[in-house]
């Protein structure tokens, strides 16, 4: 923001206008943590160009994970909220970055959204990081009671835990659903980060689906995965899927990352989304299922039944609990209701999380 537009917003907004250096911004969780209006008088900046020769729209690496950029630029923030975006930062930088924030008297937030890094296939060095951060923050906020708990058990700090808001666009919230003969299951491999194990879940489907006549299930998997020439391609994953498409088993969608209205679609498209994770906190996905009315069967590990209604699997050391993953599909073909976020609930509870992150903000630059 150049000074003649941070002139131009406190004047229109006024003197209480709090400037908030989100990490990142560019994020529909963070874009949503506002009232929509300005009435919260909340300015939450742009995420800093990353390179000239990376898309305007790409918010990672974050340049203000640096603190060599903190020290530069720290007189245009008040509040520095960090929320994803540190995967590859070391302790070292970390450690390096929260010194300069306190250097410069400027207030560190962090929200808690993972307790597991989803993309790390071990958790070493995510507690490494959270190490540094949750210790240094002058507030913490996280996203379900469960995860406020563990956080106080690890390091013996109280977050305040406000949920998660809307993700799909508010006109959505009110799509109508329709009505059809089929159950609809759709299990999305994505790219496959490192907390998926979805071959196990997916043998378990396909049972299923043997034996239930209503049933289709579509398995749909980002092309990087099933292309040898990326580098996420796995040889194991693309031969499977490739079998049971050919013989019938699944309806097998291969495309690059949906834009936003594709996975609107797509999700409302659904009976049930199965999401196959080893590990995990919270999640999106739910959220937005939970917008659209489509039920969640995902796995027992991290916080997901306290976040929003869901059902469960078992999952552990020795793998997936087949018979619980039948039971959950079979548990979602029978429901009688959706469990879907009300628009106005949903209206309600945004205004209030803007409102405590305002809050927050004003007593971290009192103090």
């Amino acid at each position: 923001m150049t000074t003649k537009e941070q002139a131009f917003t406190e004047d229109k907004l006024g003197a209480s206008t709090i400037r908030i250096l989100s990490v990142p911004s560019a994020h529909v969780y963070v874009q949503h943590l506002s009232t929509g209006d300005g009435s919260d008088c909340v300015v939450r900046l742009p995420d800093p160009v990353v390179s000239p020769d990376v898309p305007a729209a790409q918010w990672w690496p974050p340049p203000a994970l640096k603190a060599s950029w903190v020290r530069e630029h720290a007189d245009e923030f008040d509040v520095f909220h960090l929320h994803f975006g540190f995967d590859t930062a070391t302790p070292a930088e970390l450690t390096e970055l929260v010194t300069t924030l306190r250097d410069r008297q400027k207030p560190l937030v962090y929200t808690v959204h993972d307790l597991r890094n989803p993309h790390h296939p071990e958790r070493e060095l995510h507690d490494a990081q959270l190490d540094v951060l949750v210790p240094a923050a002058d507030a913490l906020i996280t996203l379900t009671q469960g995860a406020a708990d563990e956080i106080t058990q690890r390091w013996g700090r109280v977050p305040l835990v406000l949920a998660h808001p809307h993700v799909v666009p508010t006109a959505l919230l009110r799509r109508p659903r329709r009505n059809r003969p089929e159950f609809i299951v759709g299990l999305h491999l994505k790219s496959l980060r490192a907390n998926m194990d979805p071959l196990p879940v997916l043998d378990v489907l396909c049972e299923v689906a043997r034996t239930l006549p209503a049933m289709r299930l579509r398995v749909d998997v980002h092309t990087d995965v099933m292309t040898q020439i990326n580098g996420n391609f796995d040889a194991d994953v693309a031969t499977k899927l490739s079998g049971l498409a050919h013989c019938g088993a699944i309806e097998l969608s291969v495309h690059d990352f949906f834009t936003d209205a594709q996975l609107w679609d797509y999700l409302q498209d659904l009976d049930l989304s199965v999401l196959p994770y080893r590990f995990g906190t919270h999640s999106g996905w739910l959220e937005a299922c939970h917008d659209l009315g489509t039920t969640v069967l995902v796995s027992d590990c991290g916080y997901y039944t306290d976040q929003r209604p869901c059902l469960t699997y078992a999952s552990g050391p020795t793998g997936v609990d087949h018979d619980s993953v039948r039971a959950g599909v079979l548990r979602a073909y029978q429901m009688d209701g959706q469990w879907r976020a009300d628009a106005a609930e949903r209206d309600v509870e945004r205004q209030h999380i803007a409102a405590r992150h305002r809050a927050l903000y004003q007593e971290l630059l009192r103090e």
